[in-house]
């Protein structure tokens, strides 16, 4: 079955991309060359002046991106609803981020991570941190983002991979370039909604497709329903996602300035922890929104040539004309935003972190602006050429590819973040020690991992998530060991006063409750089969 979208669109379809692309485009104009004074503040932190709603779509949306829709639908279709325990058990970590971590951020009233480490360690760090993060949004966010983008375009428009990955960089590269990040925080929320539309739209087309619900359920095999899977299972066995997601969630929900840059500019803290519970209330939306899908499509086209096709496949047979375009839209949307979001990060990140405090102290706004518009372009280029060198890579699944690149990345970073908040005597040697050697020692195994002895063809690894574990409680022993031999370290560090941290409000403490109960719950119904 043809998978390419292009042939079967209607002037329909072609009518509404373009009219979204015009829009797109008028807001990111108005926004680019509006002639307001920009200051920095505004634009890394919007003034401090978000509410709960925009932090709880915002840090949504650019958690969504399009390899969600595929890889989420790819896993449903090939092993049923496991996957959303990526999406429910990070509850227990947006928590983390929301009572622990946000409180001292904004006491420490900062703008970027690694601004916050310079706080306690200094300068060092500072700049050890500044780079880890460059390359952390480089290879995680924009490369990872570009080439699932790639392969949603090249499934889409039937074209080579270097060809779709161009056209997308160039497109988000030029609202980041203008100056649009303004444009695309206007267009988020609107975005989001627009994303949710659409796929419950898809779902809701599946299911009476099917038959109902009930129809549903009985259709697939039982195991398809358990969110924990037995420990012989090959794929998702349930210590690796106990042991080994939390280190990657640490270190993305807490650590990672794209994710907490949505907090970093909450009116109040309150607001912030609302905001951070609201998308714990939005992931309940993964399994009707995105896993169905793959599940359904398991059921009505048991043959598909691969479980990455599921998406497309419900998409080019169930939508009516007209409707197809929108699913464009919303792609390009999903994708565009998180993109641009990861370019901005990333120029904020080289600007604040690197070129003003180590390059040129004495830059003018224009430099600024200047070297900040350079770091876009370089951005590109770079994710360009590692989507490509990811599509070398056969025989790992989208969605696992991510998780694994998470898995290698996060480890350093969590042990870091962790240490800092929760152990006084941790000491810089410490810290700088793990970001820098333990930083390579943790990428060099993922590289092996991927690249060199791949599990597929060597049966030595554990499962890629155990392994992030491993390599995590190795570096966390090291920290600590360090630390504790190092006590010139311990006198040096600076203790930053955070005033009398707050505690969270009733308001806080009672929905954050509600939302432990209902994911008990979820965890409790999904288990019993």
């Amino acid at each position: 079955m043809g998978n390419n979208l292009l042939g079967r669109l209607t002037i329909w379809d072609y009518a509404i991309v373009a009219a979204y692309l015009v829009i797109l485009f008028a807001i990111g104009y108005r926004a680019s060359f509006s002639k307001k004074a920009k200051t920095e503040e505004s634009l890394f932190l919007a003034n401090k002046s978000l509410g709960w709603a925009s932090i709880g779509f915002n840090m949504w949306g650019t958690n969504v991106g399009p390899s969600m829709l595929l890889a989420f639908a790819s896993i449903g279709y090939s092993t049923g609803i496991v996957a959303v325990n990526f999406e429910w058990y990070a509850f227990v970590f947006l928590f983390l981020l929301a009572v622990v971590f946000a409180p001292r951020y904004l006491a420490a009233n900062v703008s970027t991570m690694p601004g916050f480490m310079g706080r306690q360690f200094g300068d060092s760090t500072q700049n050890i941190l500044a780079w880890y993060a460059l390359i952390k949004i480089l290879i995680s966010w924009l490369s990872l983002g570009l080439f699932s983008g790639g392969v949603l375009v090249r499934q889409i428009l039937g074209i080579p991979m270097w060809q779709s990955v161009i056209v997308l960089v160039l497109f988000a590269g030029f609202f980041t370039f203008a100056g649009g990040l303004k444009a695309i925080a206007k267009v988020n929320v609107f975005q989001m909604l627009l994303l949710i539309g659409v796929s419950l739209t898809l779902t809701v087309i599946g299911v009476m497709k099917v038959g109902g619900l009930s129809k549903l359920w009985h259709s697939v095999p039982s195991h398809y329903w358990n969110l924990v899977q037995p420990a012989s299972d090959p794929k998702y066995p349930w210590y690796a996602i106990l042991l080994g997601y939390p280190v990657s969630a640490v270190a993305f929900f807490c650590t990672d300035q794209a994710m907490v840059q949505s907090v970093l500019g909450a009116k109040s803290l309150e607001q912030g922890q609302l905001g951070v519970n609201f998308i714990g209330w939005l992931k309940i939306l993964s399994l009707p929104l995105f896993i169905l899908t793959g599940v359904i499509c398991y059921v009505l086209f048991p043959n598909l040539a691969s479980p990455d096709q599921a998406y497309m496949t419900m998409v080019t047979t169930l939508f009516p004309a007209g409707m197809k375009g929108l699913v464009i839209v919303v792609l390009i949307a999903v994708l565009v935003g998180t993109i641009s979001s990861s370019l901005n990060a990333l120029s904020t990140v080289f600007v604040m972190d690197v070129y003003a405090r180590n390059i040129n102290p004495q830059a003018t706004e224009k430099d600024v602006v200047r070297v900040g518009r350079l770091t876009v372009l370089v951005g590109c280029a770079f994710a360009v050429l590692v989507a490509l060198a990811i599509d070398s890579v056969k025989g790992l699944n989208l969605f696992d590819v991510f998780q694994a690149v998470l898995g290698f990345i996060a480890p350093p970073l969590a042990v870091v973040f962790l240490l800092t908040v929760f152990w006084q005597r941790t000491t810089q040697r410490a810290v700088n020690g793990i970001l820098s050697v333990g930083s390579a020692f943790s990428l060099g195994v993922g590289v092996v991992y991927l690249w060199v002895l791949p599990p597929s063809e060597y049966s030595f690894w554990p499962h890629y998530l155990v392994l992030s574990f491993l390599i995590f409680a190795v570096l966390f022993v090291a920290a600590v060991l360090v630390s504790l031999t190092d006590p010139a370290g311990q006198a040096a560090r600076q203790a930053v006063d955070y005033g009398v941290l707050a505690k969270p409000t009733p308001r806080v403490r009672l929905l954050w409750a509600s939302l432990a109960v209902v994911m008990v719950g979820l965890y409790i119904v999904f288990n019993g089969h």
